[in-house]
């Protein structure tokens, strides 16, 4: 039986990078063998065809040839979550389907064409994941749904659990900050490349005045085609360690280096930076992993109670 992996439950971003980087070394897409039926399950086929087709896409997710059968037990799995999907009224539609798809493709900083093209040209046909998707959506409300109860994870769990590892972590995830910040625009119109140079020697330009918020804004008001967005707050443990360092470089009343996004060059104002003990960084990250083992050992466990209850067929 295939595991649940932790990568599925916060999306398939693992598999993801693994596909970017094997897809180089691809030729292009073998012919579609016959659509020979292997096995039934609970009435529904499972084809030479899929088998083919899932063995690709590990391939290209893990750099290594999956063996046959236990592809052939990944795609059992997969069968039995839509199946248990469809008997909780749970739809997962053709729209949510392809926004998740939509969603790795951004991930992957390619477009939606981009990543069919680069899946067609490895041999695997999108459907394969679109296929994987809509299993693993469903396998999660479902476990989410079935289990919610046993799934929440307490304060003082966390607290017993960070006192018994005793981690060594750094003083930034033991403390908690919550950051309030101010996003700084400058309007570059798509395509405009040689614009976008100028607009970002001018938030360079601001970014060197820029001492207090509130001084600094009514400055970055008065200039042409910048836009000062609504305050954000954010708190240290809803971001990745590479953000949290930024922040933690800036200055109070100053701007983050500038970055390019689709439309301009955006910078940060750090407002205010309050320390907090309600969450930190190392406090996330325990109550993650704990959720995480116990989301697991209840789906492996509800897994195993399908495969004991299924109706199999082998041809």
């Amino acid at each position: 039986m295939t595991p649940i992996r932790r990568g599925m439950i916060g999306g398939h971003g693992r598999i993801i990078i693994a596909i970017a980087c094997a897809f180089a070394a691809m030729a292009t897409p073998s012919r579609a063998i016959a659509q020979h039926v292997v096995l039934v399950v609970n009435g529904e086929i499972i084809t030479d065809y899929d088998i083919d087709q899932r063995t690709k896409f590990n391939t290209l997710s893990t750099h290594k040839t999956p063996a046959r059968q236990d592809v052939i037990e990944e795609l059992i799995d997969e069968k039995l979550k839509v199946q248990v999907g469809r008997r909780y009224k749970i739809d997962i539609s053709d729209s949510d389907v392809d926004s998740s798809y939509a969603d790795m493709a951004k991930r992957m900083h390619l477009t939606l064409d981009q990543l069919t093209q680069t899946l067609t040209q490895g041999g695997v046909d999108p459907k394969t994941l679109k296929a994987r998707i809509r299993a693993d959506t469903a396998w999660q409300y479902i476990i989410r749904g079935k289990f919610q109860s046993s799934l929440q994870i307490n304060e003082k769990s966390v607290l017993d659990e960070m006192e018994s590892q005793n981690q060594k972590k750094s003083d930034g995830d033991k403390v908690g900050y919550e950051y309030t910040l101010r996003p700084i625009l400058f309007v570059v119109p798509r395509g405009n490349t040689a614009l976008q140079e100028a607009r970002r020697k001018d938030a360079e330009a601001l970014r060197a005045r820029f001492t207090s918020c509130d001084s600094g804004l009514a400055f970055a008001r008065s200039l042409r085609d910048v836009a000062i967005r609504e305050p954000i707050t954010k708190n240290s443990s809803d971001l990745a360690p590479a953000l949290r360092q930024i922040l933690d470089k800036t200055e109070p009343g100053h701007l983050t280096a500038p970055e390019t996004t689709q439309q301009g060059i955006e910078l940060f104002a750090l407002c205010e930076k309050k320390e907090t003990k309600d969450e930190t960084p190392e406090k996330r990250e325990v109550r993650e992993k704990m959720f995480s083992a116990q989301f697991q050992a209840k789906a492996k466990s509800y897994l195993r109670e399908l495969r004991r209850q299924m109706i199999i067929e082998r041809k």
